[in-house]
């Protein structure tokens, strides 16, 4: 250890109580910065998962111009040929076959529009949380005709309940009328109203038949083993897809660009938080520069002695700014260490949030969130505050440079 180290050191503990409650701030603000940056990321991938695994899937492959038009003949008409192409990435957990299209529902007393989606009950489940939100009935099973899964706002709009009749109105994919009646097997509650307010689900092989499909689905729908392979699998598809034959070229879309209401929002919380936490480090910014200011006044007699006898400006600054980085680095390491243990707690038994954020709500969450900590969540935050912290403390550092000698010497 040099000697303006051992310097340093020593002069950083001449106020204790002074230095405890720097160090203290310091910690609480990483410690803060850790925690709630986890419990962002954590929140942000929970929120992510639920929605895909409600509507839309990590992915979707789909015809070029469908998700900007919902055309019903914008097809894959290859289903089968995309399914070998996925058995091939080792990423994608599972996958479903969908067929969609806007259509009238009619009870015995109202009609309204929907969006009719035909889904494969057996690989459905493997994609979807769907099947466990159901509230009443039970679930679509895999040699069903004719039957519907509804949303418990269209249900109650309708004046529907288990085993009453729907009459399904539409334009099939050949421009002929789709026109069936379906009996209400299960009345889901997902959370989102949007989805429970104008969906319906009956099974593939009945809406295939209903609006003239001739085999073809409009959406290929993927889940990935995890939120990091979504790239990963994305890429993969874009490089084997110009192989599979198709009447219609394809496109492969991830959760960013078939949920951009979600990314948006995403984005403006994280752009809130960044504020909040910026705000914090300037706190603890100026607990620093007023530290440092008010040593500097109480050793201006000090540091007037130790230029006279020859120690240079440039050295005093030194000592300082070692000082400063000193305590900001015991506060740091501190607060990691704190904050991770309390996020890796947190990261195991969750935060109970039911009922507790309309936002969330919206895209299903109304259970339990998972702070998770990562290398990003564990240091982005200790980072800026060494970084801001170090920029107040240059400041009165910096105030050496301009002292004289017998000035300071006269300095009570």
């Amino acid at each position: 250890m040099s000697i303006d180290t051992k310097m340093a050191w020593r002069n950083i503990w001449r106020n204790t109580r002074r230095t405890v409650l720097t160090i203290s701030a310091i910690a609480f603000a990483s410690l803060l910065l850790v925690f709630m940056l986890s419990f962002q990321f954590g929140s942000y991938e929970t929120m992510i998962n639920t929605s895909v695994k409600i509507q839309t899937g990590h992915l979707q492959i789909q015809a070029d111009d469908y998700q900007e038009k919902k055309n019903i003949r914008s097809v894959v008409s290859n289903p089968a040929d995309l399914g070998i192409l996925l058995d091939e990435i080792p990423q994608v957990e599972s996958y479903t076959l969908r067929g969609q299209a806007f259509s009238l529902v009619s009870s015995r007393e109202r009609t309204y529009g929907v969006l009719v989606t035909g889904v494969d009950p057996a690989r459905e489940a493997r994609v979807s949380r769907l099947k466990s939100l159901i509230r009443r009935g039970t679930y679509l099973s895999a040699g069903d005709i004719d039957q519907a899964l509804v949303g418990n706002i269209i249900a109650r709009n309708l004046r529907i309940d288990i085993g009453d009749e729907l009459t399904i109105l539409g334009q099939a994919r050949d421009g002929s009328i789709a026109a069936t009646v379906a009996r209400v097997k299960g009345i889901y509650s997902s959370g989102i109203d949007d989805f429970d307010r104008a969906t319906i689900q009956i099974p593939l092989g009945t809406f295939q038949e209903l609006y003239s499909m001739q085999g073809a689905v409009h959406e290929v729908v993927i889940i990935a083993a995890s939120l990091a392979d979504v790239d990963d699998i994305k890429a993969g598809i874009k490089t084997a897809l110009p192989a599979v034959k198709s009447k219609r070229q394809l496109t492969v879309l991830d959760w960013n660009e078939l949920m951009p209401g979600l990314c948006q929002s995403i984005e403006m919380d994280l752009i809130s938080g960044l504020i909040f936490y910026l705000l914090l480090v300037l706190v603890v910014a100026f607990s620093i520069l007023n530290t440092f200011l008010m040593a500097i006044f109480e050793r201006t007699r000090e540091f007037g002695v130790l230029m006279a006898l020859g120690t240079t400006p440039g050295r005093l600054t030194k000592v300082l700014l070692i000082e400063s980085m000193a305590m900001t680095l015991l506060g740091i390491v501190a607060g990691i260490t704190i904050g991770s243990l309390i996020t890796l707690y947190f990261q195991t038994h969750g935060f109970d949030i039911s009922g507790a954020s309309e936002l969330l709500s919206q895209f299903g969450i109304s259970g339990r969130i998972y702070p998770k900590l990562t290398w990003l969540s564990a240091i982005s935050g200790p980072l800026a505050v060494l970084v801001i912290t170090f920029l107040a403390a240059l400041y009165p550092a910096l105030r050496v440079q301009r002292m004289h000698p017998v000035e300071a010497m006269r300095a009570v």
